[in-house]
């Protein structure tokens, strides 16, 4: 009892000093102005407060800075609007460096910074009015608008309040139309920021930060800027305007789709669209890149030389007027993807069921990915799950041990129960999640009997994990019906119903996809990789060889005797090797070798990007430049760095030792080499033609489009469209060669054909000289890159690349022309020589690896 008042008494004295602070802190907070205080340079003029389009009595301060040449008079005049929850800082590089060439004026708006912080409105609306009453405070008659992020909506406001007044928009980063907005829709979208300045305006006000949160960035302002916001108009006012328009935007932008961009630019046909390999950050980060395109449009716009609707392209005029098809909405990504996934974790809590029939609606719908819909909702359910079961245990025990239950339950029922749930209790979890209404009083139960936590949460995990994508991807594919089918499974036996569940789920799963061109073309390449064995997984493919190769094993008597084929290389290549040891002993072979240096992952980031420079300066190397991993498999982790930002990321971003190796254009070849220790002469087993793949802009379709019209592309289609993902709203020019392949490797989407015609004695000469030149080295594919098909065929002008060992293929089987059959033999010859060479080495004195070191090195 005395430990329960002492307690009970820290509570009552945590919460009287929490009151006392928070008293203080609104006490401190009503003395201190929320609106940061004025800089150097900052100026203030008084304007009336508006409610959207409605004036208030009401006086408001906007504050703003100005950046121009001395003799400014006859400069043309920019506004740069901010973006939320930044304020005009978000310029202090910008606006300068436009101010050496144009008058330039930055203000706050209001509600942000050094501008009032308390108003009647912060929709983008008002803020139109608002910056248009500022142009008449300073006399502005005309001026050309540049709005970033947010303020995108402030900007396509002004020129449908006041379209004579604006020179031009130049859309840097900015939003727009409703469709692309977080969730696409303005009542989800209203919910959400209700939910943020609802959460904001507790912590405001029911924390005792002492004004900091005031005017930090994150405040009840800045959520009232989205709450108050509406975006539908925008689709409207932006195909009603007809001046110049200039659009900026990051391809990699997180928090402003690149599709936003898109879609203005196809409903505004007069615009121009400038992209930059960047995010969000392109008005204060990546400034200098912008400066160039700002300055040269305005020049083209003041010089009457900028294109207005009136003159734009016939074609595009016509294609801006094509309503908005949802199924260009790109998926939900960056702050919305995180947004989305807690709604949806949190809607699990009211009905599980219906939160994964909503995510599979959206998943069908585009709008977010099966993965992270799924998981969403597996999330929330577990979470759900563990406060059922600890509400049984803290609530329901409590209940049981008073009257009335405790008239009926006595303490040993409570532990024979409990022993019993705990025996059968694991099956019941799993039981209860597939039959409804269940759910509630077993997990409640379970806390009630005080069963095992992390053995009865592990089953709560296994239970979501089975049911969750179940019916997150029925209703993906039956849609709408998906509520009827809950409604239906009721009512029916667990069995029954799981039976209509899986034919109904291989139903859609073929059919839906029918109805429209992209889902059929995926449905060809889902079925070109089931019947086209060149696709199949490896795994899958090799069972036939692994046989065999066992079989060879008990033949020679040592499982492990093609671990001797290369004495040279440690495992004889099986796994895991060091490509830059393997290069080291081709080093012979001078003029026929890629350049190279290995760079350690232990050297600080500054020592590599130094050592590579020295490298390339070296050997008089220019970008692009090759990265890859000292050990990978099947091109996995390498990359052409094309720019100096590329290399510099590929460096820091690298927790492994790399090799930087200088890149060789032109075509790329696999050469299969053997050499049988007791013979003067190897040769050349196999020839592969890799053939990059890529395909060409008509200037009309997209490159998803072209990517899934062309007949090898759609063959790994997902894997393109995943690759070129930033890319694929992009048209192409006519002619435009895209490649969709850098690296010749199969399972990355390279073609590979016989390239038995291109053998030659010459070439197997020199192959054979270059080999004999590695001591022991018999059996492995050379990697190797030409500029010219005749000089390889003389054996020369190629340069090798990489050198694979035992496990290697030859992979000219690959080509679409050899049968299954042909395809197995050939694999089988290449390990039944393997073995003999193994062989022919042990009575050289080679020990093959244990099988038990190369369990560890496949491990």
């Amino acid at each position: 009892m005395a430990l329960k008042i002492s307690v009970r008494h820290w509570r009552l004295v945590f919460l009287a000093v929490y009151v006392i602070l928070l008293a203080l802190s609104h006490l401190v907070r009503r003395n201190m102005p929320a609106e940061a205080p004025l800089t150097n340079g900052t100026k203030l003029v008084r304007v009336k407060a508006v409610d959207g389009d409605a004036p208030k009595d009401q006086a408001v301060k906007l504050a703003y800075r100005e950046f121009a040449p001395a003799a400014k008079d006859s400069l043309p005049i920019l506004i740069l609007l901010h973006g939320s929850p930044m304020g005009s800082e978000t310029f202090d590089d910008l606006g300068p460096a436009l101010g050496k060439t144009c008058r330039v004026l930055v203000p706050d708006l209001p509600g942000f910074s050094a501008s009032s912080a308390h108003i009647p409105d912060y929709s983008i609306r008002s803020h139109a009015r608002y910056i248009l009453q500022l142009m008449d405070s300073l006399k502005v008659g005309k001026a050309h608008v540049v709005a970033y992020s947010m303020s995108g909506g402030v900007a396509i406001n002004m020129a449908a309040i006041a379209p004579k007044r604006i020179a031009s928009l130049i859309m840097l980063s900015a939003i727009g139309v409703q469709e692309l907005e977080l969730l696409g829709d303005y009542h989800l979208n209203h919910a959400v920021h209700g939910l943020q300045l609802g959460l904001l305006w507790l912590l405001q006000e029911a924390f005792p930060h002492f004004g900091s949160m005031d005017r930090s960035m994150l405040n009840t302002r800045y959520a009232r800027n989205f709450y108050d916001s509406d975006q539908r108009p925008l689709r409207n006012d932006l195909l009603k305007y007809g001046g110049p328009m200039l659009i900026l935007h990051g391809q990699s932008d997180e928090l402003v789709p690149y599709a936003v961009a898109a879609e203005h630019y196809r409903i505004v046909p007069q615009s121009e669209l400038k992209t930059y390999p960047t995010g969000h950050g392109l008005a204060f980060m990546r400034w200098q890149w912008v400066v160039p395109d700002i300055t040269r449009f305005v020049g083209e716009v003041e010089a009457g030389k900028a294109t207005t609707r009136a003159a734009a392209d016939p074609e595009r005029v016509a294609s801006s007027t094509m309503p908005f098809d949802p199924k260009n909405s790109p998926m939900a990504g960056g702050i919305g993807l995180i947004v989305l996934m807690l709604l949806i974790a949190a809607a699990t809590l009211v009905s599980e069921d219906l939160a994964c029939i909503g995510a599979g609606l959206m998943i069908a719908h585009g709008t977010i990915g099966f993965l992270s819909g799924t998981l969403a909702c597996l999330w929330g359910i577990y979470f759900g799950d563990l406060m059922l079961f600890w509400a049984g245990r803290g609530l329901g025990r409590a209940a049981v041990t008073r009257a009335p239950l405790k008239w009926f339950i006595s303490e040993d029922d409570i532990r024979r129960s409990t022993e019993w749930f705990n025996r059968q209790g694991k099956k019941i979890i799993l039981l209860s999640r597939f039959v409804p209404g269940s759910r509630l009083p077993t997990y409640f139960t379970a806390g009630v009997l005080r069963t095992n936590f992390w053995s009865f949460s592990l089953y709560f995990l296994l239970a979501a994990a089975i049911w969750t994508p179940l019916l997150v991807g029925i209703s993906m594919f039956i849609g709408e019906k998906a509520f009827a089918l809950m409604t239906a499974y009721k009512n029916f036996a667990v069995i029954a119903g799981i039976v209509t569940v899986v034919a109904i789920y291989a139903f859609f799963k073929l059919v839906i996809p029918l109805f429209n061109y992209k889902g059929r073309r995926l449905l060809l390449s889902s079925y070109r990789r089931l019947t086209r064995w060149e696709f199949w997984p490896l795994w899958f493919f090799y069972i036939p060889i692994v046989i065999y190769i066992i079989y060879l094993g008990i033949k020679h008597r040592c499982l492990t005797l093609f671990t001797a084929v290369n004495p040279a290389i440690p495992e004889s290549g099986f796994i895991g090797e060091s490509k830059s040891a393997i290069l080291q002993g081709l080093a012979s072979a001078d003029g026929f070798l890629a350049r190279h240096i290995m760079i350690k992952s232990s050297l600080p980031k500054d020592e590599r990007l130094q050592r590579v420079r020295e490298f390339m300066a070296a050997n008089h190397l220019m970008l692009p430049i090759v990265i890859k991993p000292d050990q990978g498999e099947r091109g996995a982790g390498v990359t052409i760095a094309r720019s100096q930002q590329q290399l510099e990321e590929c460096l820091a971003s690298a927790d492994f030792d790399v090799i930087v190796q200088e890149y060789v254009d032109g075509h790329e070849f696999g050469v299969f080499y053997v050499r049988y220790p007791d013979t003067d002469k190897g040769f050349i087993y196999s020839i592969t033609d890799k053939r990059l793949i890529s395909v060409v802009g008509d200037g009309k379709r997209t490159l998803e489009e072209l990517i899934l019209a062309d007949d090898r592309a759609v063959c790994m289609a997902r894997l393109h469209l995943q690759k070129h993902e930033k890319n694929l709203y992009h048209v192409p020019p006519k002619g435009e060669k895209v490649k969709l392949v850098e690296v010749g490797t199969h399972c990355r989407g390279a073609m590979f054909l016989n390239g038995e015609p291109l053998k030659t004695p010459a070439l197997e000469a020199k192959i054979d000289e270059i080999s004999q030149g590695f001591s022991g080295f018999y059996f492995g594919r050379y990697d190797i890159r030409t500029p010219s098909l005749d000089e390889i065929k003389n054996g020369a002008g190629f340069k090798v690349v990489e050198l694979n060992g035992v496990t290697s293929e030859a992979t000219h089987i690959y080509d679409p022309k050899n049968s299954l059959m042909e395809g197995y033999s050939v694999l089988m010859k290449q390990w039944r020589m393997a073995f003999e060479i193994g062989a022919q080495n042990r009575q050289r004195g080679v020990k093959p690896v244990s099988a038990a070191r190369l369990l560890k090195v496949l491990l």
